[in-house]
């Protein structure tokens, strides 16, 4: 017992260093849920006649955060820029700074980024145009350091590309890029179905229907994904990260029931920590993995041995939104930053009630706030460190000159960079009577006025 209380003492001990470390934490920032204006605010700067196109820059781009050990800077951005630096006088007085700036207008990953060795892959979906769902991902490359567009200003892959993702890492260990990939449509055979090590299928029809959760690899330069999991995970998965040492980690969202204690946490019934749920995958096999422990039918009374998360409990936050981020130092693989909400937006209503907050006052009440956690993966615990100003939310997160894949020699131009393209998205509309008019970014356009269009399939200028 004295070495138990000595082991446990030490443990804490070591946490409470590792929480302590100063960061630099750089992410590319995400439209946070809102439902009263834009939080990605957009100001129009003006058309430039020598670039063919209106100038205006927004809150999407890199934003830096530091956390020093006990408090965490407001988020900056980096590379900063104003429009002075481009604008002045009522005219354009740099027509490369000013191009370079409205492209963060398309630094959106709202199906998911990567950072790997100071370079970005940020993936954003759309529907093709207002008149159809068929989803295309918009696919951009930049450098992770300066900001500079390196591709993707109009290539699309089609819905079949399967792009969407609950976040993307690379592994140190086999310089391979991993993410979990959302999936429809997989094969599930009886001999994973059954196996008890795995899932148990939600809606038991094995149809094209379902959808899931998949562990592939990705290659970044041509964005082609392959599967290792075999079959799909039905968790709502909202992050990905992997350590210095190869570990691949993954959070839930978490449900929103349960006590909030006086420290924010929330627990379940029996005291135990809830929420979003930690879990690791192993690389090889794609599965979860899992620990045995004893278990009894309550309907036969039979004894049978039930596989479980190797987790015994939550993070103690709960986090439903959609799009999050973690990611690790390299220099400190035991513990995972976590860019989530808090709480989900519960809180004490009106009535003097814990309950969920109206949408329309979430810019006074909390609801979406955001905040910065460190989750220990040796417990599965987490400590929010500091809510984050102007309720900032990532779609990527990297820790500043110390991330496992600096160095690693990837480059996300490499390879047989080949995507749909936006004349192959649109060939289908190379005969109808209308000519097919489109924008570079795929939408139909009734009258096209001074620009690069679509018709017929092909690029056509005018002027």
């Amino acid at each position: 017992m004295k070495k138990k209380v000595i082991f446990s003492a030490i443990a804490l001990l070591c946490t409470l260093m590792l929480h302590a470390q100063s960061v630099k934490i750089n992410g590319v920032a995400q439209m946070n849920r809102d439902n009263d204006g834009n939080q990605m605010h957009l100001q129009y700067v003006g058309w430039s006649s020598d670039l063919g196109k209106a100038i205006s820059i927004s809150d999407y781009g890199i934003w830096s955060m530091t956390w020093d050990g006990s408090t965490l800077s407001a988020p900056v951005k980096n590379p900063a820029y104003s429009v002075s630096d481009f604008y002045s006088g009522g005219k354009f007085t740099d027509l490369e700074k000013a191009k370079w700036a409205n492209n963060f207008l398309l630094m959106s990953g709202n199906s998911g980024s990567l950072f790997v060795d100071n370079q970005l892959i940020t993936i954003h979906a759309r529907d093709e145009s207002s008149t159809t769902d068929e989803v295309l991902f918009a696919v951009r490359k930049w450098n992770a350091k300066t900001g500079d567009l390196l591709s993707g200003g109009s290539d699309f892959f089609p819905k079949s590309a399967t792009l969407e993702s609950a976040g993307m890492a690379y592994n140190p260990k086999d310089g391979k890029v991993y993410g979990l990939f959302y999936l429809t449509g997989q094969d599930l055979p009886s001999s994973i179905t059954d196996d008890p090590n795995y899932f148990q299928d939600q809606d038991d029809d094995m149809t094209d229907g379902d959808a899931g959760y998949c562990l592939c690899t990705i290659d970044p330069g041509t964005m082609a994904i392959t599967p290792i999991t075999p079959g799909l995970y039905y968790y709502n998965f909202v992050t990905f990260a992997i350590n210095s040492e190869g570990r691949a980690f993954a959070l839930t969202s978490g449900g929103t029931s349960g006590a909030v204690e006086t420290d924010g946490k929330i627990t379940d019934i029996n005291g135990n920590l809830a929420g979003a749920h930690l879990c690791e995958f192993d690389l090889t096999t794609g599965l979860m993995k899992t620990k045995a422990q004893p278990a009894v039918d309550p309907e036969t009374g039979e004894p049978y041995t039930e596989y479980v998360n190797i987790y015994d409990h939550g993070t103690g936050y709960c986090s439903q939104a959609r799009r999050q981020s973690a990611c690790f130092a390299k220099s400190n693989p035991n513990i995972m930053y976590w860019n989530g909400y808090v709480n989900s937006g519960k809180g004490i209503n009106e009535w003097g009630s814990w309950a969920n907050l109206p949408d329309r006052e979430w810019r006074t009440n909390g609801k979406y706030d955001t905040a910065l956690y460190a989750v220990d993966i040796n417990t599965g615990a987490a400590t929010k460190l500091s809510n984050i100003n102007n309720r900032f939310t990532f779609s990527v997160m990297w820790v500043e000159d110390d991330d496992s894949s600096i160095g690693s020699g990837i480059d996300v131009m490499e390879g047989h960079y080949n995507p749909t393209g936006i004349n192959d998205i649109n060939t289908k509309n190379e005969n109808t009577t209308d000519n097919g008019w489109y924008n570079l970014q795929g939408q139909r356009v009734c009258n096209p006025s001074k620009g690069v269009f679509i018709n017929n399939g092909k690029k056509v200028v005018v002027k």
